[in-house]
């Protein structure tokens, strides 16, 4: 048990000299939660008070009533290049066909293909199929014609969703990067301590010290695992602060970390931590340079990256929930969402990530027994 705690503690004391590169990992810890709401503040801003749109309108004059509908709904007519990009074309005929029942046409001019403007265009349908509707309930009370004659079925839709299982929706976005977290944190300090070791030739000398194979695997998988468990609370505490800056209340939503979640983050990151450390240093020990090291993990940690989004957007078939990764996070959001957790398909997926774990160790101490693993042949 010395020897392991020697091990850790000499992998510790290598990153902290080594600042910049292993450090690094844990900037994204810091800094994905702050970025995060400063994208949530600015959209929750657009929903909540969007901004006038300038559009090109072609023959305002003969339709004042439509014009100024669409002024008072924030849609204004304009002359700059930005404005002639969408372009509202109303026809010669308009007040007369509108004075005789009769249908008005109006043509809309857009680009649909430009990402950019699609959201403004599906704005300006929307206020034009408004005003249509509301045209058209007028022409039947001029004829005597109660207007909800057109409505046979009255649809009335009682949301059972309450703020918090609202707000488990942005914490469903949360939990994920709090998931890849643990998988980055340690990234840099398991591909330094395995391939960069090597090409320092310091793991021979390692090797050639009294302590078996066993435990130098360990220590060097304790480390990493201190690093990556060290991402997670790095971002829980960083979530913590920051979330409640985000005026959620003005959409409907409460977004709330509290330490029970934060907890079973923690106790849930666990097993997911010791897998992602294992996976890395066998995957860089297979390496032969630091750089193809760094090019197989980006690869690798597409699988874990894959299970968390799938788990995120519910797009995953119901098997993943016993997988390793998805299961978890998909656990969290349900205990965020205030509903009970699923706890055998839990601890099936978490028991699953140890065994994962245990096999990656025991292979990585086998492949360290070759001389084609520690000299990189």
């Amino acid at each position: 048990m010395k020897m392991i705690l020697a091990m850790v503690r000499k992998e510790l004391v290598d990153a902290a000299r080594d600042k910049r590169s292993v450090m690094a990992g844990l900037y994204y810890a810091i800094g994905t939660p702050l970025i995060m709401c400063a994208m949530f503040m600015v959209l929750i801003g657009q929903l909540s008070s969007p901004e006038d749109l300038n559009i090109n309108i072609h023959n305002a004059d003969k339709a004042p009533d439509l014009v100024r509908y669409l002024s008072n709904n924030g849609i204004n007519h304009g002359e700059d290049e930005q404005a002639k990009k969408i372009i509202l074309t109303i026809s010669d005929d308009y007040a007369a066909n509108m004075a005789k029942a009769k249908p008005a046409e109006v043509l809309l001019i857009a680009d649909n293909s430009d990402e950019k403007l699609q959201k403004s265009i599906r704005r300006l349908e929307r206020q034009l199929q408004t005003y249509s509707a509301e045209m058209g309930s007028i022409r039947l009370i001029a004829r005597g014609i109660n207007p909800r004659i057109t409505q046979p079925l009255k649809i009335n839709i009682e949301d059972q969703a309450t703020p918090d299982s609202k707000g488990g929706m942005i914490l469903g976005i949360a939990i994920f990067t709090m998931m890849y977290s643990v998988f980055i944190s340690g990234m840099n300090l398991a591909i330094d301590t395995s391939a960069g070791e090597r090409e320092r030739n310091s793991l021979a000398l390692l090797l050639s010290h009294p302590m078996s194979t066993r435990q130098l695997v360990i220590g060097k998988i304790i480390a990493v695992t201190c690093f990556a468990l060290l991402g997670l609370i790095l971002i829980l505490l960083v979530s913590k602060v920051a979330y409640p800056f985000v005026p959620w209340q003005e959409i409907g939503f409460t977004v709330n970390i509290t330490q029970d979640f934060m907890g079973l983050m923690f106790l849930v990151g666990i097993p997911v931590a010791l897998m992602a450390a294992t996976l890395q240093l066998y995957v860089s020990f297979m390496a032969k340079t630091f750089k193809e090291a760094q090019s197989y993990l980006t690869m690798v940690l597409f699988v874990p990256l894959a299970l968390s989004m799938a788990a995120s957007y519910n797009i995953a078939p119901d098997v993943l929930q016993w997988l390793p990764v998805s299961g978890q996070q998909q656990a969290l959001m349900d205990f965020i969402k205030g509903r009970e957790i699923p706890m055998m398909q839990l601890i099936v997926s978490s028991v699953a990530t140890l065994v994962i774990a245990i096999g990656l160790a025991a292979g990585l101490e086998k492949s360290l027994k070759s001389e084609k693993v520690v000299f990189g042949l």
